[in-house]
């Protein structure tokens, strides 16, 4: 049997971690394997925490017991200047909660970045590109049926347009999650932090979901995934879950394909559907609920209503 690969010749532990121990590298990983249940998170604090680090070495700190709180603000205020503020924000987070996570097992005595402040960041519009509700219908309409891939596309574009569903979410959904219920065809989405999210399909939707349950065959396998990848070379499904990367790369050739010009991605739809709903007269609160936002502040973001307001005053500069 072999032995354990030793903590401190692990990849996975950075050189100032290493520094401070076999107890702060414990720690470290557990930080990332036991603390964080969002994959997406995990990912993303990954990656600033391994920055911040990769900083520190290079400016001559030995070890993750040796950073002070004018290190984590030098490393703000020079990646607030290079990069966007959320970044910046996302990476003070990140910091701050591994540190948080190292002061509770004991590995150091303070937080260096408990008093740190983040750049100043306030959003009232978001910067989601979202379609024209007859661009959204161009697009779904121009997709090529009569292969798997097609009823594929065009039932994972319809979820995130007809019921908000975000690419993480409907991406995790199992065959079982598309059910009926009181004679309507119901979705569960498992959104961000365990939550289960329950509701009705609107009628297009449950077209689009019919159709690729019944071409595809995939009711047989009611615990396998619903979105899969298509086996090279081969025209059906293979067991694969369909990863994000690949749905990106699916809607913007999807997109091209239907003479899109706007730059869209997974997330463009989930925005084309909510403000398609209030468009049409539905309210906030309703959108919210739809959308499992806890806030409608949030929801706020997707409204893009007043797109065509602000267009239709430039038209009136008239030279």
């Amino acid at each position: 049997m072999t032995a354990p690969m030793p903590l401190a010749t692990q990849p996975l532990t950075p050189a100032l971690v290493a520094a401070a121990g076999e107890r702060a590298q414990v720690r470290f990983l557990e930080f990332f394997a036991a603390n964080i249940r969002n994959s997406n998170t995990r990912r993303a604090y990954a990656r600033a925490a391994a920055d911040f680090l990769k900083w520190c070495e290079a400016h001559g700190i030995a070890s993750i017991l040796d950073v002070q709180h004018l290190h984590v603000g030098a490393y703000i205020e020079r990646l607030s200047l290079t990069r966007s503020a959320p970044t910046a924000k996302l990476h003070l987070s990140a910091i701050r909660n591994l540190f948080d996570w190292l002061v509770l097992g004991q590995v150091v005595v303070l937080n260096p970045a408990a008093s740190v402040r983040g750049p100043a960041h306030s959003v009232k519009r978001g910067k989601t590109p979202i379609l024209a509700a007859d661009e959204a219908r161009a697009l779904l309409d121009a997709i090529d049926l009569s292969t798997p891939a097609g009823l594929r596309d065009r039932a994972l574009i319809g979820l995130m347009i007809f019921s908000f569903a975000r690419i993480g979410a409907a991406l995790s959904m199992k065959v079982e999650d598309v059910y009926v219920q009181n004679r309507r065809l119901w979705v569960r989405l498992h959104e961000k932090g365990g939550k289960i999210h329950e509701m009705p399909c609107h009628p297009t939707l449950e077209g689009y979901l019919v159709a690729y349950l019944d071409g595809c065959g995939l009711r047989v396998e009611p615990r396998g995934p619903l979105f899969r990848t298509v086996a090279r070379g081969a025209a059906h499904l293979t067991r694969t879950p369909l990863p994000q990367a690949n749905a990106y790369a699916m809607v913007c050739r999807r997109a091209k394909a239907a003479g899109i010009l706007t730059r869209i991605g997974n997330h463009t739809f989930r925005a084309t559907g909510i403000t398609a709903y209030l468009r049409n007269g539905g309210r906030l609160e309703t959108a919210a609920a739809m959308a499992n936002h806890s806030s409608t502040r949030t929801t706020q973001l997707y409204d893009r209503r007043n797109d065509h307001v602000t267009l239709d005053e430039i038209e009136r500069v008239r030279v």
